[in-house]
């Protein structure tokens, strides 16, 4: 995100941090969230990032699901993160930062799964996300993206407030995992219009062809 960006919705956040478990919001969060565990599959000891964090909800959730499991929140508003740092409840398995998502503190091949609940419509340069998250995940890791879906073949908007927001349809999902070499297992309606996308990183990394790579190489076989 540009620095601009950024501050607007950091601050747009800062201030809804303190409603932001409301009863509507929860109410909807919890059903998407318990819907989402059905479908997560994570080995013993995995360490998970959490893009867009919020309050922490989903991390605590998947910590009092899989005991052994470690994980990150990572979100641009402070009040959001102070919010999870003092629900947390699992301190010695969760940890909360703030930070770009754009640009990943975190090294390469790090994470057994990266989840993005309902803040992928906020990012400006999806692509970018996508090519951090392949990055940081491991060989066989999955991305968890869940977002509010359109079928129409693009929309953007403004909110007044939050600022602009941009949705993607299902071929757009796949698309933008494939230009970061990432492969969609699966679609699902966790409620109505909100689609969880799964996509998962090659376990050998031969395997992936983005399509800047394939270009390249139909340009050297002429």
């Amino acid at each position: 995100m540009t620095d601009n960006l950024i501050n607007d919705k950091e601050k747009f956040f800062n201030g809804w941090a303190p409603y932001y478990d409301c009863l509507l919001t929860t109410v909807n969060y919890q059903a998407i969230h318990q819907r989402l565990l059905e479908y997560v599959v994570l080995e013993e000891n995995a360490e998970v990032l959490d893009l867009g964090c919020g309050t922490g909800r989903l991390l605590n959730r998947l910590a009092e699901k899989e005991p052994t499991l470690r994980g990150i929140g990572i979100d641009v508003s402070r009040e959001m993160l102070r919010q999870a740092r003092a629900r947390n409840q699992y301190r010695e398995r969760l940890i909360f930062i703030q930070g770009n998502a754009a640009s990943l503190p975190f090294s390469e091949k790090q994470f057994a799964a990266v989840f993005c609940t309902l803040s992928f419509l906020h990012y400006p340069n999806p692509q970018q996300i996508l090519n951090e998250v392949s990055r940081v995940l491991s060989p066989g890791g999955r991305f968890y993206l869940v977002d509010s879906c359109i079928k129409e073949k693009n929309i953007s908007n403004s909110i007044p407030w939050v600022g602009k927001i941009q949705l993607y349809n299902q071929q757009q999902r796949e698309q933008l995992g494939r230009e970061a070499g990432l492969k969609c297992l699966s679609h699902r309606y966790l409620l109505p219009k909100v689609l969880l996308t799964i996509l998962a990183k090659p376990e050998r990394e031969q395997e992936t062809v983005t399509s800047h790579q394939l270009k390249i190489g139909l340009t050297h076989s002429h």
